[in-house]
């Protein structure tokens, strides 16, 4: 949020001409006669994301593994939801762009910011069930798998067949090492960034893809088992309290070091790969990439005519999807799949709690610039379809805020009709 009003202000002042000075920096690496030059704004945008689609592939793969979305009749709502929360707004801003040279932003509606939807429900603390906020997180995993796919599928360019087959042929790669039992993270990375993420870079292919195709393929066993981890655990304990335990602690100690160090290497290993990499690149990530990525694509200039928004098809196909769109497929989903038996209600929530979920699916955000950037590559369109983005982003998190606050209190009231 803070990198997004950063952009904004940036733009919007008198030092505007170096903000687009400075994303279009040419970066280049060059080995022998290889040589790869991109502005900033595109190692950003292609690079850095794919560390983003990365992690959302590793979040994917251990829902599907572990999590809400491992058991079918728990999966069914949140993946029909997501699927009705990405057709009916694609098919409201091609009710408003069918047929013209805009119609290939029907994408950008598609999409929800999980990291901003779970925030802004994270303001209600406990007042929202965590059933409810477990179903918001598989359902933002299924619409962020779908617009993986969409991107994959309608948003690249002219594709290179022969980068595409060396990009496959790593992936193979990578497939093998996982059934091989090979848990280093160091191959994984040689083969998912220097070879993977590269080849799909190359193909026309967008590179983003590369990094969710290469989460699959990290591990989710363990190099140590939990009776093991009990085992070497209790063993190195038993070492640290037979160690003078009236010393002075493990730094003057070397036996009590390096059974703590030893311990330290255990728990590790009991983790299983995907783990500990979500683990470790989440606040990469969050703190990193997603602001440095609203940094360089958030900022529009607001001096655009209000009437705008209203009269041209962009912005409203947008705003219809995001803000209408979005709620009414998510809920029209669930209502059938509950009205039909398929599925219930997530435990302790009300209609009016899933309404509020619904809405906040509407904050498109992070997604939804990023599908816009390769909608549109540039000029006044895209502005106009940032600007729509950000506008309906912020009336979706608010709207979402306000139905779950209210929610909370009419259920303590006993008012609740849900």
């Amino acid at each position: 949020m803070l990198a997004t009003a950063v952009a904004l202000g940036w733009v919007n002042s008198p030092w505007n001409a170096s903000y687009d000075r400075l994303w279009q920096v040419p970066i280049g690496i060059s080995i022998g006669e290889f040589e790869l030059e991109k502005p900033l704004l595109l190692w950003i945008n292609d690079g850095l994301m794919a560390m983003f689609f990365f992690v959302v592939g590793l979040e994917i793969k251990r829902e599907f593994l572990v999590g809400e979305l491992a058991e079918p009749r728990q999966a069914i709502l949140p993946i029909a939801g997501a699927i009705g929360g990405m057709v009916a707004p694609a098919l409201l801003y091609l009710a408003f762009n069918h047929g013209t040279r805009t119609g290939s932003g029907w994408g950008i509606p598609m999409a929800t910011d999980i990291a901003f939807a779970i925030g802004i429900m994270a303001l209600l603390g406990k007042r929202v069930p965590w059933s409810l906020k477990i179903f918001l997180i598989s359902l933002a995993i299924v619409d962020d798998l779908g617009a993986v796919l969409v991107i994959a599928l309608f948003y690249t360019s002219d594709i290179s067949v022969g980068n595409l087959v060396v990009g496959f042929g790593f992936l193979v790669a990578l497939v093998v090492a996982n059934l091989a039992g090979i848990k280093h993270p160091l191959v994984y990375s040689v083969l998912g960034i220097g070879g993977l993420w590269l080849a799909f870079l190359l193909s026309g292919v967008h590179a983003t893809v590369a990094g969710v195709l290469a989460a699959m393929t990290i591990p989710a066993r363990p190099r140590l088992s939990q009776s093991e981890l009990v085992q070497e655990g209790e063993h190195f304990l038993d070492t640290i309290k037979r160690s003078d335990p009236d010393g002075d602690g493990v730094l003057a100690d070397r036996q009590k070091a390096e059974a703590s160090q030893a311990l330290e290497t255990s728990t590790a290993l009991a983790q299983t790969p995907l783990q500990r990499l979500e683990h470790s690149l989440q606040p990469w990530v969050a703190l990193g990439v997603m602001p440095l990525f609203a940094l360089a694509n958030a900022g529009v200039l607001l001096r655009v005519d209000p009437t705008t928004m209203f009269t041209e098809m962009v912005p409203l196909g947008i705003m219809a999807g995001l803000l209408l769109g979005k709620p009414g497929g998510i809920m029209l989903a669930l209502w059938l799949c509950i009205r039909t038996g398929l599925a219930e209600l997530p435990g302790h929530t009300t209609w009016r709690q899933v309404f509020g979920i619904s809405a906040l699916a509407g904050v498109g955000f992070t997604m939804s610039l990023f599908i816009a950037n390769l909608a549109f590559r540039e000029g006044e369109v895209l502005e106009l379809a940032k600007i729509s983005i950000l506008l309906a982003s912020l009336l979706a998190g608010l709207g979402g805020w306000a139905l779950l606050a209210s929610a909370a209190h009419n259920e303590v009231e006993g008012n609740d009709p849900g």
